[in-house]
């Protein structure tokens, strides 16, 4: 399936919908996306008209394990490097060394999304099977306050990684500008940014679904790991051997010594997994190439392509909405720009 395809599909999706689920959506807000498709607001976020249907079906039907990991990130957030760093780690002792999966397989094929992919045409999937092992890894771009609440409720875990929101705006934009239907002219900058700055944008906005998980994995850090793109970053081999922790297969003295650690991380890097073969090329069951999901992926980008008042606006932005949450973010790759809202 490829892009153009993608976009007939969602329109398939909303026309074929039953009339108890046209009742549902007729009385949501909707808005433009930003490849095309609609967004409906639902249960305070912006669902995407592909996936509304199959995250509903999620919701009310998926039963998670006590063993369970779920990967929540927001979209343009390190997605694909988390996916890769935490199969490798939590499945290693399950293949050689040498036969890395991520050799032959994306990301996304390894680390499947609950909404985009297992049920998107299926609301009781085979998930035993989705799984190459055990314990169960899925990934998804759902808030917080929507999962399940066999997931919220059980001793399942969940690794959240986040981003600088001045980044992860550009990577959103470009990302978006690659895929949007050819019929439909470019999202320009400026319309771009105010639809960032009022949240409308697929699974925004961002600060409600950050703030839902940074609130929650502090109430129960054993449960829910918060990561920092801009930290995996700057030392990715402590947060590695921090994550294998948290998912119970820490690193042994011997895998420390034979150069495992640091053997991943190079294996799971950005420029790496860009230049694999299998990431070249191929879609992701959504119909996105997979190549589209590697651009940059650096600190500071934001630099380049936001203008000084955008800027002025965005971090008045993050005062207002991270005030007093102890949340902060590292804006470039010095270490002299972190942004901390007052406490």
């Amino acid at each position: 399936m490829n892009t153009a395809e993608m976009f007939s599909l969602t329109q398939k999706m909303e026309k074929s919908w039953d009339n108890e689920f046209q009742e549902l959506v007729k009385a949501l807000p909707k808005e433009d996306g930003w490849i095309g498709s609609h967004l409906y607001f639902y249960q305070g976020f912006w669902c995407p008209a592909l996936v509304l249907k199959s995250f509903i079906s999620f919701q009310k039907n998926f039963q998670a394990f006590a063993s369970d990991v779920i990967l929540a990130t927001f979209p343009k957030c390190g997605t694909t490097w988390l996916k890769a760093l935490a199969y490798i780690t939590l499945y290693r002792s399950h293949f050689a060394r040498d036969e890395n999966p991520l050799l032959s397989s994306s990301p996304h094929q390894l680390v499947r999304f609950l909404e985009y992919d297992l049920y998107l045409n299926n609301p009781f999937p085979d998930l035993q099977n989705a799984c190459a092992y055990e314990p169960r890894l899925f990934a998804t771009h759902v808030p917080y306050a929507s999962l399940p609440t066999s997931i919220t409720d059980s001793n399942s875990k969940i690794v959240y990684i986040c981003r600088n929101p001045l980044d992860m705006f550009i990577s959103l934009w470009l990302f978006s500008t690659k895929l949007r239907e050819n019929n439909l002219r470019p999202l320009s900058p400026d319309e771009a940014f105010d639809k960032f700055y009022h949240g409308i944008y697929a699974f925004g906005p961002f600060f409600e679904h950050v703030l839902g998980y940074w609130k929650a994995s502090r109430e129960n850090p054993n449960k829910i790991l918060f990561l920092k793109y801009e930290d995996l970053m700057e030392d990715t081999n402590s947060h590695l051997k921090k994550l294998s922790m948290f998912l119970g297969v820490p690193f042994t003295e011997d895998e420390e010594k034979q150069g495992v650690v640091p053997e991943i991380v190079k294996m799971c890097s950005f420029e790496n997994l860009k230049e694999l073969e299998v990431n070249k090329k191929g879609l992701h069951a959504s119909g996105i190439p997979n190549a589209d999901f590697f651009r940059k992926g650096e600190v500071g980008d934001w630099s380049n392509h936001l203008t000084p008042s955008m800027v002025e606006r965005l971090e008045k932005l993050i005062q207002e909405k991270l005030n007093n949450s102890g949340l902060t973010f590292k804006l470039s790759s010095k270490t002299s720009r972190i942004f901390h809202p007052s406490e």
